[in-house]
């Protein structure tokens, strides 16, 4: 059965949600599943925008089948090469052997390489670049490059007639789409930190490039953004592009602090908590605490983007860091990740090495302050303990509340 929404008289929502997925790219939960968004416009020219994921595909060609009523294709738009937004590409030339294949040389290569396309003449391809326009009739589309958001392929296309951004796996989201398709159909602000996990995880560590497109979206005027995962936006578009500068330039929107500890036997964990108990009776608010033993590191790491003071508090195993700890600290460094005061505390019962090697670790992250303060715990916690913990908390206060 068709499935399809009109956003405009003549563009139509074709896209398939994915509600059984447990892990997006076999790393990050989505317990709310996730969508695969895919848009036709029916002008003169009929013009398909990606395509979707393979697990979908049988209701995508039901819904493809239905909007396009019985006209053929004329262009197929790849804004992303990613398979789950290109897996029905050698489907879709079968069935539509006339369309054209609207991409840059990048796509094209990457086509290849995922679909075997080579048999494929340079008819069958609409080579563009920075700037190029096609008109399909009342619509004249143009296109923005933006590569490393987050491959190196990716663009984004823009309707100058309805004023629609087709914005690729920018300000996108986690989460399939429970009938409400637009941002202004649900309780927005309940939706936003599965947009910062998305962001922070799929494309955080390219802020320079993320810069870019927000630059090139400036001169343009967006009444609505089609991205490939997530609502469609009109209302919130201001507080997504918000949200991405602020990320995009890793300015913390919390000032507080998040703690992160692993804990074998209970007693990192207790230290964290008198830290943080320390910490709010100082004054501080919204303080956050996080087992990385328990809490998959998607959540944390969409966190750390926002909070300005990072505590780590680990054991020492194997005369290393913690594993779990020190599986989270390298996916901080990779990405990129910037402009944060960490503070270390250490745990070890006989040879306590982990605290060094955290901030070993941890001078790797640009234009970050690690706090001289490092605070050793021999087994539990005791009395010496208790006033480091207390003095570590003044400290992280004061660089709070300077």
């Amino acid at each position: 059965m068709k499935n399809t929404r009109n956003i405009t008289k003549d563009l139509i929502y074709i896209g398939t949600n994915d509600r059984k997925l447990s892990l997006f790219e076999s790393v990050y939960p989505v317990p709310n599943g996730i969508s695969y968004n895919s848009y036709l416009l029916l002008d003169e020219k009929t013009v398909l925008f990606d395509t979707v994921d393979k697990s979908t595909e049988e209701h995508f060609f039901e819904n493809l089948e239905y909007a396009l009523g019985g006209r053929k294709l004329d262009y197929l738009i790849v804004n992303h090469m990613e398979p789950d937004h290109s897996a029905m590409i050698s489907r879709v030339l079968n069935l539509y052997p006339e369309l054209k294949i609207v991409c840059n040389q990048k796509a094209k290569q990457m086509a290849n390489q995922f679909f075997n396309t080579e048999n494929l003449s340079e008819e069958n391809f609409y080579l563009i670049k920075e700037g190029d326009t096609l008109n399909t009739g009342n619509h004249e589309l143009t296109f923005m490059m933006a590569p490393m958001v987050h491959w190196p392929e990716v663009m984004t296309t823009y309707d100058k007639t309805d004023k629609i951004l087709f914005s690729a796996d920018a300000f996108g989201s986690f989460g399939a789409i429970n009938g409400n398709l637009f941002d202004n159909e649900v309780d927005f602000k309940n939706l936003i930190p599965e947009y910062a996990r998305y962001y922070t995880n799929i494309v955080g560590k390219y802020g320079m490039q993320v810069n870019m497109l927000l630059n090139k979206a400036k001169n343009i005027e967006i009444k609505t953004i089609c991205p490939l995962h997530g609502l469609i936006l009109k209302e919130n578009i201001e507080t997504v592009i918000e949200k991405y500068h602020n990320w995009a330039n890793y300015i913390s929107s919390v000032n507080s602090a998040l703690i992160i500890y692993t804990s074998v036997y209970g007693a990192t964990q207790n230290t964290a908590e008198i830290l943080a108990n320390n910490l709010a009776k100082l004054g501080l608010k919204n303080i956050k605490l996080y087992d990385a033993s328990l809490t998959h590191h998607s959540y944390i790491i969409s966190d750390i983007f926002d909070y300005s003071n990072i505590i780590i508090a680990t054991t020492t195993y194997n005369n290393g860091i913690f594993v779990n700890m020190e599986n989270l600290i390298n996916e901080i460094i990779s990405h990129n990740i910037q402009n944060k005061v960490w503070s270390v505390i250490e745990n070890g019962s006989w040879a306590p090495v982990c605290g060094n090697l955290v901030r070993e670790k941890i001078s790797q992250i640009k234009n970050s302050t690690v706090l001289d303060k490092k605070v050793t715990i021999k087994s539990a916690p005791n009395s010496t303990t208790y006033d480091e913990l207390k003095e570590l908390a003044e400290e992280i206060f004061k660089t709070i509340n300077q």
